[in-house]
């Protein structure tokens, strides 16, 4: 057994109290501890079944039910033939909720940057007249904005605002979260909605996220009230393996 191996092993040994919880169950809780201390690092090899059956002395079942399990919780990832490796943990979003990513990615502790790819006026089409609520032609802004998240790319947004209602919308500082505590200055949000459903990006998207073709996105279609008036449809596009939805729901 490797040296890192063996530090590895050693460190998750001293865990395993002597409770009397299941030992599938104490072998799980070890291994998250050793993840969530910063020891074990996402899209690091974490020792084979046989290592760990030798050093903590358990049957394989034991660590094969430990292992399965946090796999099909997402703690871990197990790859044919290559071996077993520490989950990047994914960026989520309440689902009941609209907050701004910058301040998510602020609560979880990490350092939130944007890009503007893209923004103009423009009349709006058809299309975007009827999701926003307003005749064809209406003056609206059109902005394509990229979020990373610790310099991962996390999100692409695509914003249709109703420009009457937030004339500057285009002259804020789109880097530094501006645009959003503009919107909610100028229109504050009243009503909300989300359209959720799982797509592939383009190859232009691929790109922009730093992702495979074969990577499953979310797509997020929300659009936004200020009292009886459409403010903003957006649509936001995150990858499978870093972005997920939460929600929590009580009666």
């Amino acid at each position: 057994m490797p040296d890192s191996t063996a530090n590895m092993m050693d460190h998750l040994s001293k865990l395993i109290d002597d409770s009397p919880t299941p030992i599938y169950a104490k072998v799980k809780q070890a291994i998250c501890q050793q993840i969530d201390s910063g020891e074990w690092q996402p899209d690091q090899r974490v020792p084979s079944e046989l290592e760990m059956v030798r050093a903590l002395g358990v049957s394989r079942m034991t660590v094969n039910r430990a292992l399965r399990e946090l796999t099909a919780e997402g703690v871990l990832i197990r790859q044919q033939g290559v071996g077993t490796f520490v989950a990047r943990k994914k960026t989520h979003s309440a689902l009941s909720e609209v907050h701004a990513i910058a301040d998510e990615i602020a609560q979880r502790g990490h350092i939130h940057k944007a890009k503007l790819i893209d923004i103009c006026q423009a009349k709006a089409s058809m299309e975007e007249a009827m999701e926003l609520g307003v005749r064809t032609n209406h003056r609206i802004f059109r902005a394509t904005i990229l979020h990373f998240e610790n310099e991962a790319p996390i999100q692409i947004e695509y914003r249709v605002v109703n420009a009457e209602l937030a004339p500057d919308y285009d002259q804020q500082d789109f880097q530094n979260n501006g645009a959003y505590t503009y919107l909610m200055t100028v229109a504050p949000m009243t009503e909300g909605e989300h359209l959720v459903e799982a797509v592939n990006a383009s190859e232009k998207e691929c790109e922009l996220l730093q992702i495979s073709a074969s990577e499953p996105c979310l797509q997020i279609k929300r659009r936004t009230w200020c009292k009886e008036k459409l403010v903003t449809n957006a649509r936001l596009i995150s990858p499978g393996s870093r972005f997920q939805l939460f929600g929590h729901f009580k009666q």
